[in-house]
């Protein structure tokens, strides 16, 4: 079993920065895939960033350019650093790490992130 613990969210100014962190533990086999995702009232869950076992990363077009995913693979951790954050950036970030070839994936309970304009 694999746990996932976000950390970081909190309330920011518009035009501000906050770091997310999502550490793992648990019984992990390998480097895993990880990503970042977020649920705004009303929206549906949508994709942030993501990063591969090789740290190749992808960006929704909302994030390009704002915002940075890295990972520490001896910490089992992942980053996402926020820059220019912005009123509709206001969500729960969640953390995901997954396995195509187990079929698995897991969930962290989310951090808020809230933007004042």
């Amino acid at each position: 079993q694999v746990q996932l613990v976000e950390s970081g969210g909190g309330l920011v100014q518009a035009g501000g920065s906050l770091r997310l962190s999502c550490a793992a533990s648990g019984t992990i086999s390998g480097i895993k895939p990880m990503g970042w995702y977020r649920l705004a009232p009303g929206k549906q869950r949508e994709l942030v960033a993501t990063i591969t076992a090789s740290g190749s990363t992808n960006y929704a077009d909302s994030a390009k350019g704002r915002f940075t995913i890295s990972r520490d693979n001896a910490k089992n951790t992942v980053y996402l650093q926020m820059n220019s954050l912005k009123s509709e950036d206001t969500a729960v970030y969640y953390c995901r790490m997954w396995s195509v070839r187990n079929g698995y994936e897991y969930w962290g309970l989310g951090t808020q992130v809230t933007v004042s304009s």
